[in-house]
């Protein structure tokens, strides 16, 4: 039996790939279906923050001694007025650790970046890819420092496919999913953990209609832009305007250097109170062959669909 922990927010969860009896199924299911005799428990809630899951969700993974333990988590933490990445760093840093001496191999993950998937003016979006990097720094260092099977989902092309992502841009849809499932499969392979064959990459399911997607944003969709537009809009307008003044200062300040290479530096985390070395490296980067085929797939259905456009 392996025994699956899933820790995290609600992209672990699985919002945005419907499970045929109803609730979410996502991409810890899909991953756990690969492993001998599974045990999937999905301890993942809506809108968990770092801290969340190192106070929550921790003490019921450590409890049930897992073989396979995913900790990600991190794009609310950059969608909140108090972001500190320090804090969000040193909560999965302790998280991590625990799993670790509790004997699970660790996945980890590289965050895309929500502002480019929101499609957000640059000036809103500049602060908020910052946040994320600070974030994914944070993330990496302590991937780096516990030996964790981390996926770069980041600096992954697909990642970025409109295909992959459901109508609210912030969660996989099912083919998103199946991807993330597939890379983490194949980098366990990799690192030599036991795994059968691969999860499909292709949807189980039909995509939804565009019907179905507008009336989810207008339920569903818009109270959650509700609850975020209380926290993040004033944040995101600070930063922006922060930026804005802060760029005035560095054109009349004789010798100013890059605004982008400055911002980051702001946002700087330090990195030495996050957790200590242990174990072996086991620090996996790069796309297997086989899932790249994948995102062809992707590439030529829109293609198809721009010359199906292009005719009518």
């Amino acid at each position: 039996m392996t025994r699956f922990a899933a820790l995290g927010d609600s992209i672990t969860v699985g919002m945005g790939d419907p499970a045929p009896g109803g609730g979410w199924r996502g991409w810890a299911a899909l991953l756990a279906g690969t492993l001998p005799q599974p045990e999937l428990h999905n301890l993942a809630t809506l809108g968990a923050l770092a801290a969340d899951v190192e106070r929550v969700q921790l003490p019921a993974a450590t409890a049930l001694r897992p073989d396979v333990a995913s900790v990600v988590v991190g794009i609310n933490d950059t969608l909140r007025g108090d972001f500190d990445p320090e804090r969000t760093g040193v909560s999965v840093g302790r998280t991590v650790a625990a799993l670790r001496a509790a004997g699970a191999e660790v996945l980890t993950m590289r965050l895309p970046d929500p502002g480019q998937m929101f499609g957000l003016p640059g000036a809103l979006a500049r602060p908020l890819a910052r946040r994320m990097r600070a974030v994914n720094a944070a993330v990496y260092e302590v991937a780096r420092r516990h030996r964790t099977v981390h996926l770069d989902a980041a600096g992954d092309p697909a990642t970025y496919e409109r295909c992959y992502w459901s109508v609210d841009r912030l969660h996989p849809n099912e083919r998103g999913h199946r991807l993330i499932a597939c890379r983490f499969h194949a980098l366990l392979a990799a690192a030599g953990f036991p795994v059968g064959p691969g999860p499909d990459p292709e949807p189980s399911s039909p995509p939804p209609t565009r019907l179905a997607e507008v009336g989810w944003m207008a339920t569903k969709g818009t109270a959650w832009l509700v609850r975020r537009s209380r926290d993040l809009v004033p944040a995101l307008a600070g930063l922006a305007l922060r930026e804005w003044l802060e760029g005035l200062k560095g054109r009349s300040a004789p010798g100013s250097g890059d605004p982008e290479r400055d911002d980051i530096q702001r946002e700087h985390v330090n990195l030495n109170v996050l957790s200590r070395p242990s174990g072996n490296l086991r620090l996996l980067s790069g796309l297997p062959s086989a899932h790249l085929k994948v995102r062809n797939r992707c590439s030529k259905r829109n293609e198809g669909r721009s010359r199906t456009a292009a005719v009518s």
